[in-house]
């Protein structure tokens, strides 16, 4: 059986996303998937959105929220985006548009906008739509994505509903402020020329679907879940999993991190045993639909090009 990640090579991808809890060494695998197909000559860029990202020890140079070459590499950048860039980003594309709309029938302030930011679930949709055009804009051959841990992707897939009741609230909120029930009641009728509130609402929900049916495609997007071959990361594993396969979210690759090849003592021949223990189980309910690939517990921590470059050579291992 072919236990690597060698089929990416074979059916190559446009954007993979690296998922699973925290702690299992998702950027680590994440970088070195990365690394591997900018040594293959792809022009590939990786992007961490972990509240606490680590790509810059990993790589050890600094690594912001801008496009930064990795120095060590060719063909490799990098950004750690942040949740304040994020709402920077969101509000430079979609601030002018719902002041547009609610200044219309209501006397407020831009800071509105920061409000609007605020709602749930805006952070992860307008990252996504940020990678999307990354990737459409083929500046790049391939985007790897270090996701936050476990499961913020499936937040966009409630968004179009709870964005609207926030925005509903909000406006409410103002609208009794300011004592505008009336033009409420008649439909919020907007200036001559102005697009309505439903109008601009229906687009965003256009885009959300829009997200949603590029990260469903098989063609262009990838999902690879990390765990560790331990009860925690099992059972987080079958959540993760069966989320994604309820939203038609296919997972094609499930790397274990840390397994205990060579038991040389006492302790690690019992932490072995408690593993196979759970491999055994992980072997029984993903494979062969899902590629398993282990990833031995390493003596050393990873980190720098070379020792990254030995990770992604067991990942890809003919």
């Amino acid at each position: 059986m072919d236990s690597s990640l060698i089929r990416l090579d074979r059916e190559p991808k446009r954007l993979i996303m690296i998922g699973g809890k925290g702690g299992v060494g998702k950027s680590t695998c994440a970088s070195a998937i990365a690394l591997h197909f900018s040594l293959q000559g792809k022009k590939t860029l990786i992007i961490s959105s972990d509240p606490t990202p680590s790509l810059s020890d990993i790589f050890e140079t600094e690594i912001g929220d801008q496009e930064t070459p990795i120095k060590n590499t060719k063909n490799l950048y990098g950004i750690e985006i942040s949740s304040e860039s994020v709402l920077k980003k969101w509000k430079e594309r979609f601030g002018p548009e719902i002041y547009e709309v609610v200044s219309s029938f209501a006397n407020v302030d831009y800071d509105f906008v920061e409000y609007i930011g605020g709602a749930p679930g805006i952070e992860e949709e307008y990252m996504l739509n940020y990678i999307l055009e990354l990737v459409e804009s083929e500046q790049y051959d391939m985007v790897v994505w270090d996701t936050a841990p476990a499961g913020h992707t499936l937040k966009l897939l409630h968004l179009p509903q709870i964005f609207l009741r926030h925005l509903e609230a909000a406006t409410k909120f103002y609208m009794n402020l300011y004592s505008y029930f009336e033009k409420l009641k008649e439909g919020i009728k907007l200036k001559k020329g102005k697009r309505t509130l439903l109008e601009i609402i229906s687009g965003w929900e256009n885009l959300a679907e829009k997200v949603v049916g590029f990260i469903r495609d098989r063609e262009k997007t990838d999902f690879i879940i990390v765990t560790i071959p331990e009860a925690l990361g099992v059972r987080q594993t079958e959540r993760i999993i069966r989320n994604f396969n309820e939203y038609q979210l296919i997972v094609n690759h499930l790397i274990v991190n840390y397994v205990i090849q060579e038991a040389d003592c006492e302790f690690h021949r019992l932490r072995k045993e408690m593993q196979q223990h759970y491999l055994e189980i992980l072997r029984n309910q993903y494979t062969p639909r899902i590629k398993l690939i282990e990833l031995p517990l390493l003596p050393q921590e990873v980190k720098g090009v070379e020792r990254i470059g030995r990770i992604s050579e067991i990942l890809f291992k003919p």
